[in-house]
């Protein structure tokens, strides 16, 4: 029973990331991004590593998932994305940001 409940347990704990990986998946941002290594960009975890204990990094990442931005992570800038709303900025940002 206890081991039922524990891979309960761990099966949710995996579905909000999950569903966030996929959310960054089908709006392309996996094309530049990867979770674990630079590709075009920053890995998400060096990004989550970046703005650890800011309080304000929920703010500043959904405004550059949207608007785009230069100058942070090298020479390549990261266009503005457009196919991405607020919420759904927001939403990736808090869950980069939980990456170890």
């Amino acid at each position: 029973m206890k081991r039922a409940l524990f891979a309960l347990i761990a099966a949710a704990a995996c579905v909000p990331a999950m569903a966030d990986l996929a959310l960054a998946t089908s709006k392309n941002c996996m094309a530049c991004h990867a979770i674990d290594k630079k590709v075009v960009g920053p890995a998400y975890k060096d990004v989550a590593a970046k703005y650890a204990g800011q309080k304000d990094a929920v703010d500043k990442l959904t405004a550059k998932i949207m608007k785009g931005g230069s100058g942070v992570w090298g020479p390549v800038p990261m266009p503005a994305n457009t196919q991405v709303n607020e919420a759904e900025a927001r939403k990736l940002a808090t869950w980069v940001l939980t990456l170890k």
